[in-house]
């Protein structure tokens, strides 16, 4: 765990979450290049954290799957209730901006 943080590891795919069992009732998903899949996964977190936190019962999860020359990232959590679709949007956009994924793949020690 680090600072109050689950990593769950399963084979070379990586799990961050704050309870156990992880809740990933919703999710957007992207491929990022290959890079340290725990710091990307803190980076996206902090960002999905930033946009949705004042989603009722939102609870961050990020997984990320290998996949040739990558990362498969399914970001998104639990909530308290279904999602609206703006919601969804704003996640998504997140998740796909360009200066976020570039920022995050650096810091991850990847190439952008």
């Amino acid at each position: 765990m680090s600072k109050g943080w689950h990593i769950l590891r399963d084979g070379e795919s990586v799990t961050l979450c704050r309870q156990l069992p992880p809740r990933l009732e919703f999710g957007v998903q992207t491929v990022l290049p290959k890079a340290d899949p725990v710091r990307l996964a803190h980076q996206i977190r902090q960002d999905m954290w930033r946009a949705l936190q004042n989603v009722r019962g939102y609870v961050p999860v990020i997984r990320l799957d290998p996949v040739p020359d990558g990362w498969a990232v399914t970001a998104g959590g639990g909530a308290s209730r279904p999602l609206a679709a703006p919601v969804m949007d704003r996640a998504r956009a997140v998740l796909n901006d360009p200066k976020n994924r570039a920022r995050w793949v650096r810091y991850a020690g990847g190439a952008s």
